[in-house]
């Protein structure tokens, strides 16, 4: 029997979840799980429903569309896996986590393609018989090597494209290019640290928590909507190498759990931030 996902964000009424669970019934559907919730501040309604039978696509939205409020947005997926395309630099951590989750079937993706402005990867994708795409910046402008990276992502497949730490600053051209389609992982520091080797800025402070945010990407520069965060706790003990390899196993956490929630159609964006249902 077919599964999928009814993903609904509306403004708030009386009787919505009663219904939409109606007309669920009416059409001999049967919900497997469902989440639904309400933002007082902005009275905003958010439902997430897992449903199995068998339908008539245009009819089901229809009748539903009709008793909800104006400029509702409704989406309907099916259980399929999304496919997408990595872009990585020249550190293994987090791809080879989500290289080891897909060929072990624990991903609920395709991975098309792994594209790179360094070649230092290629050998551990192959491994994997994932193609691999090399895309040197080397003497070239921002603005021009950004047009070969998104050529290189328009030859396969894609729904979602995944930064496993590609250390590159993305233009308003491919976040336009790829709207609400990229998904970023970064270190995170208490206090904040940029430029040249955080880890020994945070070291040199006697900082106690180091963590990791992954968002989608947005114009402004890691300040898109936050899709999962987590943290792990040092101590003065903690070199700033150790401090480097605990920052990257939280690293690779985050960006798989993130992962695994927009692979499951669990996240809502409002605003800039996000709804997990």
């Amino acid at each position: 029997m077919s599964e999928y996902r009814l993903l609904i964000e509306t403004d708030d009424t009386i009787g919505l979840v009663y219904k939409i669970s109606k007309i669920l019934f009416e059409h001999n559907l049967n919900i497997e799980s469902n989440s639904e919730y309400v933002d007082d501040e902005t009275n905003q309604f958010f439902m997430r429903s897992v449903i199995t039978g068998e339908f008539e696509e245009k009819e089901l939205l229809k009748e539903i569309k009709e008793i909800l409020p104006l400029k509702a947005s409704i989406k309907l997926t099916n259980k399929v896996k999304k496919d997408i395309v990595i872009l990585a630099t020249k550190e293994m951590h987090c791809l080879g986590d989500l290289l080891i989750k897909h060929e072990a079937g624990e991903l609920d993706a395709n991975i098309t393609a792994v594209v790179s402005n360094r070649d230092s990867l290629q050998d551990l994708v192959e491994k994997f018989n994932i193609p691999f795409e090399f895309v040197s910046h080397e003497n070239l402008t921002r603005e021009d090597h950004e047009e070969l990276i998104i050529k290189a992502i328009k030859k396969y497949d894609y729904e979602l494209i995944v930064l496993a730490k590609y250390m590159r600053i993305l233009t308003p051209n491919f976040v336009t290019t790829f709207p609400g389609q990229v998904l970023n992982i970064h270190h995170s520091f208490l206090p904040a640290f940029i430029g040249a080797n955080p880890y020994k800025q945070a070291h040199s402070r006697g900082v106690k928590i180091i963590g990791a945010t992954s968002h989608w990407v947005t114009n402004d520069l890691d300040e898109g909507p936050i899709v999962a965060q987590d943290i792990a706790r040092v101590d003065h003990t903690y070199s700033w190498e150790d401090m480097r390899d605990a920052g990257r196993n939280v690293e690779k956490v985050v960006l798989s759990n993130a992962l695994d929630l927009v692979l499951k159609d669990k996240v809502f964006v409002y605003g800039n931030k996000t709804v997990i249902l």
